[in-house]
């Protein structure tokens, strides 16, 4: 039996894992900013710890679990799956747009992990498990500054990963594609409110084929679900994991792109060492 804890629990990724986690018996400490959505979503169960959680209050977060250790003595996954999304051209984002996602995606991450880490660090066991995006691996017009918090996330990951390891915890950034949920509809994503015509065929033209995207995306949200689920359980887990056919095809594009730049490139790249000294015999 594991013990879960998760946020942005009540909807999406975090309620349907949730679930899961509980039908296979695990104990989940399941967390929203109103917990009565949690309830909706999952119903009553003894194994179930509904709590409030704002992941921008560190307040919150450090009084969340320490109400997880107290009801069940331990934390063995953190999913960090609370988050939104932001849909305009960079410029077109206000500084108030800006803030608030980075206060969500990424200081409520932060805080979250802070939180919760003192408790797996004396269990010498755990595992984290942050939510990116396809978004986190390359950056797309029209999601520029949603893509900067992701990559925040990549980077906070890899980072993690390296300390932690040692210490018996492992860190995985999970990277899903264009997944069936709720991400596209206005309770998930907020669309820049100024408009500037210069970016119509690019970040504007995105707009529109967002909302053409919206509920016909092609990943299955229930198997990403049963994945995680059963990914918890893998020995060696990898430090990221890709997930959804279009998150491959963008990470394989990534790769020959930028090994064509370094071809390109590479004599201007390696003639910004220091001269070899040269060698004497």
């Amino acid at each position: 039996m594991k013990t879960w804890f998760i946020t942005g629990a009540s909807r999406g990724f975090g309620g349907r894992i949730a679930q899961l986690a509980l039908e296979r018996g695990d104990n989940v400490v399941a967390t929203a900013r109103k917990p009565a959505t949690v309830i909706e979503r999952l119903g009553s169960h003894p194994n179930l710890l509904a709590l409030p959680l704002d992941v921008t209050s560190e307040e919150q977060a450090r009084a969340a679990t320490a109400r997880a250790f107290e009801s069940f003595g331990r934390i063995d996954v953190l999913l960090n799956n609370a988050g939104f999304g932001l849909l305009g051209a960079v410029e077109e984002a206000t500084a108030q747009e800006v803030e608030a996602l980075y206060r969500t995606n990424v200081f409520g991450l932060l805080s979250v992990t802070r939180a919760a880490l003192p408790y797996m660090r004396a269990q010498r066991s755990g595992r984290i498990l942050n939510i990116s995006s396809i978004g986190g691996y390359r950056g797309a017009a029209g999601f520029g500054v949603y893509s900067s918090t992701k990559f925040a996330v990549e980077g906070l990951s890899e980072a993690l990963h390296a300390e932690l390891e040692p210490l018996g915890i492992h860190v995985t950034v999970v990277e899903p594609g264009y997944f069936r949920t709720d991400f596209l509809d206005s309770s998930s994503l907020t669309v820049s409110s100024l408009r500037i015509d210069d970016y119509n065929d690019t970040a504007g033209a995105v707009r529109g084929r967002a909302g053409d995207l919206n509920h016909g995306q092609p990943g299955d949200p229930e198997k990403l679900a049963h994945v995680l689920v059963a990914f918890v359980d893998a020995p060696n887990p990898p430090v990221r994991l890709p997930l959804g056919s279009d998150t491959v095809n963008a990470i394989e594009a990534k790769h020959a792109a930028d090994s064509a730049i370094l071809a390109e490139w590479r004599h201007v790249s390696v003639s910004t060492d220091f001269a070899a000294a040269p060698v004497t015999v």
